[in-house]
C-alpha cells in the first residue's frame, strides 16, 4: 500500500510493464473480484495501482498480498515463440524419444533463474528452449529433452 489514497504497489512480472498502464480491468486473487483500474504509475520501477472504489488505506488493506491478473480480452499480443504462464498449466510434458509421460504442468515457478514448470508428478523442470523443445498451447503438449539425471534429481 502506498499514502492515503488507497493505492497498491506491485510487482510486476510482465517483461514489459510500461503496458500496464493502459489496463482497463483486473481481477485480484485471493478473492477473484474484478476492479476498474483507475490509474497505473511507477515508483522505483514498480507498479502503483488506483483501483476505482478503493479510496483509503483501510479499503486497501484487504486487498494486501492479492495476485493481478489481466483479462484475456486485455492481454497484449505475444511474439512467436513467447508464451503466458497461464497458457503452459494443464499441458501434458512428454518426454522425446520414449514418449514418456513426465506429468502436467500445474504451475510456473519463479525464481531467480529461468523459472520452472512444476508438473503434477513432483518434476520440476526449467523453463528453457533447450529442454522445452516443443511448446504448442493450444494442442496441451510440452515436448521436453531432459538433461540425464534431471529425473531423479527433483522426483519425491
Amino acid at each position: 500500500m502506498r499514502g492515503n489514497r488507497g493505492e497498491l504497489v506491485g510487482v510486476s512480472l510482465t517483461g514489459d510493464p510500461e503496458r500496464l498502464r493502459g489496463l482497463g480491468r483486473v481481477f485480484l486473487f485471493g478473492g477473484g473480484a474484478e476492479y476498474r483500474v483507475e490509474s497505473v504509475w511507477f515508483h522505483d520501477g514498480r507498479p502503483v495501482f488506483k483501483f476505482r472504489g478503493v479510496d483509503s488505506i483501510a479499503e486497501a488493506e484487504p486487498l494486501r498480498g492479492a495476485e493481478v491478473r489481466v483479462p484475456f480480452s486485455e492481454r497484449r499480443k505475444l511474439e512467436p515463440g513467447e508464451f503466458f504462464h497461464s497458457e503452459l498449466v494443464g499441458c501434458e510434458v512428454i518426454e522425446e524419444g520414449t514418449g514418456e509421460r513426465l506429468g502436467k504442468v500445474v504451475a510456473f515457478v519463479e525464481g531467480t533463474g529461468p523459472g520452472l514448470l512444476e508438473l503434477d508428478s513432483g518434476l520440476l523442470t526449467p523453463f528453457v528452449r533447450a529442454i522445452l523443445i516443443e511448446i504448442d498451447p493450444a494442442a496441451g503438449r510440452i515436448v521436453a529433452r531432459l538433461p540425464e539425471g534431471l529425473k531423479d534429481l527433483n522426483r519425491p
